[in-house]
């Protein structure tokens, strides 16, 4: 798995653990240790967690290099 997938996977996870927190607690972890959802630095992590989320949409669409070794065999 690349880096960047890897990077893309943990914040995909943080959002969700945020928007679970959010949705159980009424709490939303990334404001509160940020200085609240308008502060620069909460809407920077957003944005990151966005374009993670974004990047793991492509992850769908590739293929497994343990099936194409697969075809190649075939």
């Amino acid at each position: 798995m690349k880096l960047i997938d890897r990077i893309a996977l943990v914040l995909v996870i943080l959002g969700g653990l945020n928007w679970g927190c959010v949705g159980i607690f009424g709490l939303d972890l990334v404001a509160a240790l940020f200085g609240g959802s308008a502060s620069v630095l909460s809407r920077v992590v957003y944005v990151l967690i966005c374009l993670a989320a974004l990047w793991s949409i492509t992850l769908f669409f590739r293929e497994d290099p343990v099936e194409r070794r697969a075809k190649g065999n075939a």
